[in-house]
């Protein structure tokens, strides 16, 4: 019989190399010398579909435990390679196809739990689908990048939102929630970078407030680096929120490129690599054991976004380009660390 993972290391792979192709992707929209025109244009479809919908669609559907919900990143990984084989149609369908199954396994784990927590999941979820639905019947992704980045927010505040379970309670936890959410999500339907990006800056402040990060930070080890991954996360979701609220509609220049990616790479790829040494053995069933090192990664992250962002806010294309450089760096410093830490761990 095939090991648990022996079968889901293909799905995995599947999303990383959606995550390579979409990070070359990318450094051709910024100036590079890679890739090409028709692949500039999949970078966003290529690092939020089909990497992280498959990555977190793998780790719902093993939390699930329902053969059927895997059917979600499988999706997404043909998706994604569909996508980078020069096929944007059938990418779309099977993307989308992917989000409707990640959907129902959200509206699957509501029913099994009726807390706020799996409601946001499964918002998220939803916001997921209808983003996709909007790319495949309009032909343009980029009216679909707020439904992708609420997905990606979302997903997030529902899963630390569960782990707040384990502060003291205070009776004015959720009440105290729900106007940023409502915000965000207005935002989202009236089409209002400004409105969404003000529900992102009070939610990244609930969040602070209401983590449990505010007490493991004190502590050593994996756990203080996880709470460091989250609390310079927090500060990236932050900045991008006060950032959206200058955006207008239609704007992709400079300012909305330090928007985005501090919101994409600033925030969501710190959670990353706080949860990845702990999501990883769950999924495959390997060691990712603590070591100092997983520091050097996140630091080359900061300092790179750091560079980004300030070449598109002083609009020096230069800097912008070094720092876009430096983002990916920092992500294949990481992959590279992340690996050598696990076969490590499995030759002693």
């Amino acid at each position: 019989m095939i090991s648990v993972t022996l079968r889901r290391l293909p799905l995995l792979m599947a999303g990383a190399l959606s995550l390579m192709t979409g990070i070359i992707a990318g450094e051709g929209r910024i100036g590079w010398p890679v890739g090409n025109a028709d692949l500039a244009l999949l970078h966003g479809p290529l690092m939020i579909c089909g990497f992280f919908g498959t990555v977190i669609g793998l780790e719902r559907a093993v939390a699930l435990g329902k053969a059927w919900g895997f059917g979600a990143p499988l999706f997404t990984a043909l998706g994604g390679a569909a996508l980078i084989a020069g096929h944007p149609q059938a990418g779309a369908l099977a993307l989308s196809a992917g989000s409707l199954v990640f959907t129902a396994m959200s509206l699957a784990v509501i029913l099994r739990q009726r807390e706020v927590f799996t409601a946001i999941l499964g918002l998220g979820g939803l916001a997921w689908a209808a983003g996709n639905l909007v790319w495949i019947f309009g032909g343009d992704a980029a009216p679909s990048v707020p439904f992708w980045a609420a997905f990606l927010v979302l997903t997030i505040a529902g899963e630390r939102l569960e782990l707040s379970r384990f502060l003291p309670p205070w009776r004015w936890r959720t009440p105290t929630l729900f106007p940023p959410l409502a915000l965000l999500l207005a935002g989202l339907g009236l089409g209002s970078w400004p409105l969404f990006g003000l529900g992102l800056a009070l939610l990244t402040l609930w969040s602070l407030i209401n983590d449990v990060v505010r007490r493991t930070i004190r502590q050593a080890g994996l756990t203080r680096y996880v709470a460091i991954c989250l609390l310079s996360g927090y500060a990236w979701a932050l900045g991008a929120g006060l950032l959206m609220t200058g955006l207008v509609p239609g704007e992709t220049g400079a300012f909305y490129d330090a928007a985005l990616h501090a919101l994409f790479v600033g925030f969501v790829f710190s959670m990353v690599y706080g949860h990845a040494p702990v999501i990883l053995p769950a999924i495959l069933r390997v060691a990712v054991p603590y070591r100092l090192v997983f520091y050097l990664p996140l630091a080359v992250l900061h300092a790179s976004l750091g560079l980004r962002v300030a070449g598109d806010l002083l609009d020096i294309h230069a800097v912008r380009q070094w720092g876009g450089l430096g983002n990916a760096a920092a992500i294949a410093l990481f992959i590279v660390t992340l690996l050598a830490t696990v076969v490590s761990a499995r030759k002693r």
